[in-house]
């Protein structure tokens, strides 16, 4: 008489067990996987590879190059497969593969060795387009927090000799993007600091220009010691008519890279490139990383902010 409790009992656990891990599956889907997995775009270093998440039907198909973010320092090409994986579902629901990159970090190679991979891998797309069943004509970049920042770099500096290194292969081809996206994006490390001390609620933040700074880290010096050469790793100095159409967006609440460093570029960028080539998204109570950035709906705007720049 006993055992009947007891044997009822775990039925009714093991139940409620696998009803839990129904409802896991179904709030977080099967990840998707690459169609192409870790292909090297160069080989100088181990780090140069890629993987491609391609679309269903028969292409040619436009591509985004995905570049990672995390403080220059570490993270993964997987990122825009955590989570509920939208970048990638959405993206390739539109009919648009994306190309996600790992690149030399700061632990490794210093600025500007993550840009001119970056470069590298848009060209080996465009050299391989027709292998891969992709758009040459139809490339676009985009990045969050330090990977905005790299997608920045790529679209903005064209033709400057620091970002050329003939080991990387593929230089006759062109390393030019029809857009990019860049969210909550570092764009000029020299006024961070003061930027962030003026906004209220964040305290203590961290400090950019001290050598310990993920940037100061990234040059190789510290931003106040070297403000030439951080100067030279931020966008808004790059800002000319040649400038690619540019989507920015940034959160109220970042206390990380604050709000002020994607409205300074705006404003820098909105004489040359006019309202329908440049455009600021501002969320209210954001922060840095919000889940509001990876909304479907969000990365729905982001998708056609590309779609029409590629005509």
């Amino acid at each position: 008489m006993e055992m009947l409790p007891k044997f009822a009992l775990a039925i009714l656990a093991l139940f409620f067990f696998a009803s839990a891990r129904a409802e896991l599956s179904a709030s977080y889907p099967v990840r998707p996987k690459p169609t192409y997995l870790k292909l090297a775009y160069a080989t100088v270093s181990p780090s140069e590879v890629l993987d491609i998440y391609m679309p269903e039907g028969l292409g040619p198909f436009p591509v985004v190059v995905y570049i990672h973010g995390g403080a220059f320092r570490y993270g993964t090409k997987e990122e825009p497969a955590y989570d509920d994986a939208n970048d990638v579902r959405v993206l390739t629901s539109r009919g648009i593969a994306l190309a996600s990159i790992n690149y030399r970090m700061s632990g490794e190679a210093r600025f500007p060795a993550a840009v001119v991979d970056a470069k590298a891998a848009i060209r080996w797309l465009r050299a391989n387009a027709v292998r891969l069943n992709l758009n040459p004509e139809a490339i676009a970049v985009w990045g969050k927090s330090a990977g905005g920042n790299i997608a920045l770099m790529v679209a903005m500096a064209r033709g400057d000799s620091r970002f050329i290194d003939t080991r990387l292969g593929n230089m006759d081809i062109s390393e030019s993007v029809s857009a990019v996206v860049a969210m909550y994006a570092p764009t000029d490390f020299t006024t961070m600091d003061t930027q962030v001390a003026t906004n209220s609620g964040c305290g203590a933040a961290p400090l950019h220009g001290v050598a310990s700074s993920p940037e100061s880290l990234y040059l190789g010096e510290s931003v106040q010691s070297s403000p030439q050469l951080a100067r030279a790793a931020s966008p808004i100095s790059y800002v000319s008519l040649a400038t690619t159409p540019t989507l920015l967006q940034t959160g109220t609440a970042d206390c990380t890279v604050p709000q002020q460093q994607s409205q300074e570029l705006y404003e820098a960028l909105l004489p040359v490139l006019g309202v329908k080539r440049t455009r600021l998204m501002i969320f209210q109570g954001a922060g840095h990383a919000d889940k509001v950035f990876d909304r479907i709906s969000n990365i729905e705007v982001v998708s056609q902010f590309m779609q029409e720049n590629w005509g």
